[in-house]
């Protein structure tokens, strides 16, 4: 039975995840700082419902303690490091930045670092869309530089590009990169948008919607999303004996066993559009507060998932309003609305 440790383990994407992998027969192994920016008691219930499968096991505290996570590595000697842990939101970087450098700088560091004495299997640690920043040709490609990140949180993430492949081609250690694209469903974070239209809608409030909502999002489901990971997991990047090997979809490092993939459901989708079908499964039209655009936001995101496909075989195909459904019984059952 193959040993995962997974960072991050008790929150959104990482209880999905941690959830697939238990059901594919992995051990895991979950580490989180359960830090408060947003509702600590849904993180414990993450936890809790994880805890009910004996092949998982999990310790709390922060990235930045080197010592604790070094400790839990070193015991549980993990095959594989999925590395999700990170301090998350484009908007929070603007009141908080300090927060990104310790969690998504140092913290990823520790990561490697544990990574690099264990010479684990295969490293995959998570990006974000936010590293295209300025960049307007869309899909956006992994093969595009990304030199124009408009939010501290999206450098520390661009940062983590280069610092995984730093530490690949130094100790051959083999790193996938994925950048995320606007993930939403069941225990989703508070802060995002599906959450806090479903919330407002359902209470009657106003909801806040940017740049009067002229803004696209490739809107991915969370479980296509840990699909996509968990197929990864099986597909370690090889160093390349000559650039003439490296196929032209891929972004296979010539210097390294080190890439970086797209996980998104590659279609635009506008904000209205998303917005009404949210309307559509709570049964009441949304009190609409238009607003300008944010600072550090972009106004389109659009996912070219080529390589995904072409490693795994797979790609994300949930259906907008299928997704939305689902998360509007999970929200209605959770909260008891």
């Amino acid at each position: 039975m193959r040993t995962v440790l997974i960072t991050g383990s008790a929150g959104f994407i990482g209880f999905h995840l941690a959830q697939l992998l238990l059901d594919e027969g992995f051990c895991v192994v979950g580490f989180d700082g359960m830090t408060d920016y947003y509702d600590v008691r849904l993180k414990e219930r993450r936890h809790q419902m994880l805890l009910q499968n004996p092949n998982f096991r999990c310790t709390e505290a922060m990235l930045e303690d080197f010592d604790a996570l070094h400790a839990l590595a070193m015991k549980t000697q993990p095959d594989i490091i999925v590395h999700l842990a990170a301090q998350a939101g484009v908007r929070y970087s603007l009141e908080n930045p300090r927060a990104y450098v310790d969690a998504n700088l140092t913290g990823a560091f520790n990561v490697m670092e544990c990574a690099r004495e264990l010479g684990v299997d295969h490293l995959l640690m998570a990006s974000t869309s936010s590293v295209y920043g300025a960049n307007e040709d869309m899909p956006f490609n992994e093969r595009e530089k990304c030199d124009t990140p408009l939010t501290l949180y999206a450098a520390t993430k661009k940062a983590n590009e280069a610092m995984t492949h730093s530490y690949a081609h130094l100790w051959n250690l083999p790193t996938t990169m994925f950048r995320f694209f606007t993930v939403y469903g069941p225990w989703g974070r508070p802060d995002m948008a599906l959450f806090k239209f479903t919330r407002g809608i359902l209470e009657g409030t106003p909801i806040d919607i940017y740049n009067d909502g002229d803004m696209f999002r490739d809107f991915t489901y969370v479980t296509d999303l840990v699909r996509g990971i968990q197929l990864l997991i099986d597909t370690p990047p090889v160093r390349p004996e000559s650039r003439d090997d490296i196929a032209e979809w891929d972004s296979l490092s010539p210097a390294a066993p080190w890439r970086v993939v797209n996980i998104g459901n590659s279609d635009k989708v506008r904000l209205m559009d998303f917005v009404e079908a949210i309307e559509g499964e709570c049964g009441r039209e949304a009190i609409k507060n238009f607003m300008p655009m944010q600072k550090g936001d972009v106004p389109a995101t659009w996912a070219n998932a080529t390589l995904l496909r072409e490693l795994t075989g797979y790609a994300p195909q949930t259906d907008i309003r299928e997704g939305i459904k689902q998360f509007v019984a999970w929200y209605r059952d959770y909260y008891q609305v």
